[in-house]
């Protein structure tokens, strides 16, 4: 049984014609090619910048991609639609590559069992926190993370009685990542 690839387009500050939409869904089942039928859903934001002194980067595309039980996200911009999208699809392409290529090694150092020498060292881990999580509010662990200067906060959400992430996004606002 196959899979339906599922690619949802939208738009923020912006209209989107048609073949905008089209042009978008046929890039990125394109670049999802790589992965064969282990993408599940692609998720599309068009945003134009309210500024009109930024056109060179007037349009950012944000890529959501559902894949193989994991969540890659890519960012682009650009002064056009096409192009912006053009860059996106390419990165997306990339990262999916990378991906596969990274999954694929680990399965055949497991099948193969030679333990790894060295880890890369972009999957090393150099540093173990440890700390006691009190119950707070998202306005608390906003003030914490503030009097911390961190871009990112994890906290106990006393509200949801859940583990959540607080973030500065690169717009500059909050975002915060709950478990479903």
């Amino acid at each position: 049984m196959s899979r339906v690839l599922e690619i949802v387009v939208h738009a923020r500050n912006t209209g989107l014609s048609e073949g905008d939409r089209a042009e978008a869904e046929q890039r990125f089942s394109h670049a999802a090619r790589v992965f064969d039928q282990a993408v599940d859903q692609i998720d599309v934001e068009i945003a134009e910048a309210a500024s009109p002194r930024q056109s060179d980067d007037r349009f950012r595309v944000e890529v959501t991609a559902a894949v193989a039980g994991r969540v890659v996200r890519i960012e682009a911009s650009a002064g056009s639609i096409t192009s912006a999208l053009d860059d996106a699809s390419q990165r997306l392409t990339r990262q999916l590559r990378r991906l596969k290529e990274r999954l694929i090694d680990r399965n055949r150092r497991v099948e193969e069992s030679i333990p790894d020498e060295r880890p890369d060292e972009t999957e090393e881990i150099v540093r173990v926190k440890q700390f006691v999580m009190k119950p707070m509010t998202i306005e608390e662990a906003v003030l914490q993370m503030d009097m911390l200067g961190h871009s990112f906060f994890f906290f106990y959400n006393a509200d949801t009685d859940r583990h959540s992430v607080l973030y500065e996004r690169r717009d500059g606002r909050l975002g915060l990542i709950e478990p479903s």
